[in-house]
């Protein structure tokens, strides 16, 4: 693609046209990658439970999924560095594919640890989905960055709520084929995640991000970008906004991956499991452009603090009335609202604490410290609902939530200060 001079009123207009092509790919990758991954995500808590013979297991299914996420995020982002989004997301999207076909291999042959390799490979889609959303900013002004990023967040929620829903169709097929149980909606995952690589591959032309780079001179190939651990120590904007998307999708994954226990153990029914992880999942992602807009128009630091609001109204609702099936829903539902505003206003912080150059690094060290925290919290809600049961785990994670908004509150205050004796 040959470029305009940067800044001039047709590289301006090149870009916006570009730009609406990839918010179109990406949002057609994104319903693909949700299928993907909302077909097998609670199903892999179900199947962990089951092949290690403990439901104190079931938390790993989250574990190795957000685990894996986090291997492949900075690998990922360095190959969006020197070669685009878009061998960046069919990679991970492919790796995804090959993960729930070993998943189904695992629970046929009765193992457990392929169950849980094939979870972190699964991951890998989850990884893909999250460098979606930054994939949306490369070419955005900053006036409709937060929303053009919510756009894509929001397009996963048409593939993540059906995904749960396939289930019991998933069942049909996998009979039919000959499959173990409860493996029938693997085979959907599988053949969505190749068709998102599909759609990455073909659709990201010119790639969105070596386009944004070549608008300021720089050469992807040839450039040195600083590592993201790097930037978040020298930058302090950087190191709220991780710790904002960290925070507050450990909180998420922690009582997200152990609701499917809570509910089966109080009688729910595998499609009632379903349902309910579905409206969380739209909480997750239905109002992301509500979000966007709103960030986009308040600024970022409000959103964050609306989110953090919701996460703990879930969070009481968990402590305080785990037993009831209709509080576990609501909670569901505003635990994935408050994850969908911090991440929204968090993720175009993160976007705009660094230049063009520093963007992918810093996005990739994002993803993988939101992963690993993630892993952490999955790894630690098995064992805190065995010892104290879904309430007790839904008082401990408010401690996350406290940990934002002092940082909020002592960033206000410092910024308060920095003014008053600027006036003096």
């Amino acid at each position: 693609m040959t470029l305009a001079q940067p800044g001039s009123a047709s590289a301006v207009t090149a870009h916006a046209a570009v730009q609406r092509k990839v918010i179109g790919v990406l949002v057609a990758g994104q319903i693909l990658g949700g299928v993907g991954m909302g077909a097998t995500l609670s199903l892999g808590a179900l199947l962990a439970a089951q092949l290690s013979g403990s439901s104190a297991w079931s938390g790993m299914a989250a574990t190795m999924s957000t685990l894996g996420a986090a291997l492949v995020a900075v690998p990922l982002a360095r190959l969006a560095q020197s070669r685009g989004r878009r061998r960046s997301l069919a990679t991970g999207a492919l790796v995804a594919g090959c993960g729930a076909a070993l998943a189904i291999t695992a629970v046929r042959v009765d193992s457990f640890a392929l169950l849980l390799l094939a979870l972190m490979m699964l991951g890998a889609g989850s990884a893909a989905n999250l460098q979606a959303r930054f994939a949306a900013t490369d070419l955005s002004s900053t006036r409709f960055r937060a929303r053009d990023l919510s756009i894509v967040v929001w397009s996963t929620t048409i593939g993540a709520v059906l995904g749960p829903n396939l289930f019991g169709p998933g069942e049909v097929v996998g009979k039919a084929i000959g499959l173990p149980p409860m493996t029938g909606a693997f085979v959907f995952s599988l053949l969505a995640t190749v068709g998102a690589a599909t759609v990455y591959t073909v659709g990201l032309r010119p790639d969105p991000l070596l386009t944004a780079l070549a608008s300021r001179g720089v050469d992807a190939a040839a450039a040195r970008p600083r590592g993201g651990l790097a930037i978040v120590r020298a930058n302090r904007s950087a190191r709220y906004a991780v710790a904002v998307v960290a925070l507050s999708h450990a909180t998420m994954v922690a009582l997200m991956s152990m609701a499917p226990v809570q509910l089966r153990e109080h009688g729910a029914t595998l499609t009632v499991v379903g349902l309910t992880i579905s409206l969380h999942v739209a909480g997750m992602y239905a109002l992301s452009p509500v979000f966007g807009w709103l960030a986009d128009r308040l600024g970022r630091i409000p959103v964050v603090l609306a989110g953090q609001a919701m996460l703990v109204a879930a969070l009481m609702l968990f402590w305080l009335a785990s037993e009831s099936g209709t509080a576990m829903v609501v909670g569901l539902i505003l635990l994935g609202l408050g994850w969908s505003a911090s991440v929204v206003a968090g993720s175009a912080l993160i976007a705009e604490a660094v230049p063009a150059t520093d963007r992918a690094a810093l996005q990739g060290f994002s993803d993988l410290s939101m992963n690993a925290a993630g892993a952490l919290g999955g790894a630690s809600a098995g064992l805190v609902l065995s010892a104290v049961g879904y309430s007790g785990l839904g008082l401990g994670t408010m401690i996350l939530a406290g940990v934002i908004v002092a940082w909020t509150v002592a960033r206000a205050a410092s910024a308060r200060r920095s003014a008053d004796r600027l006036l003096v």
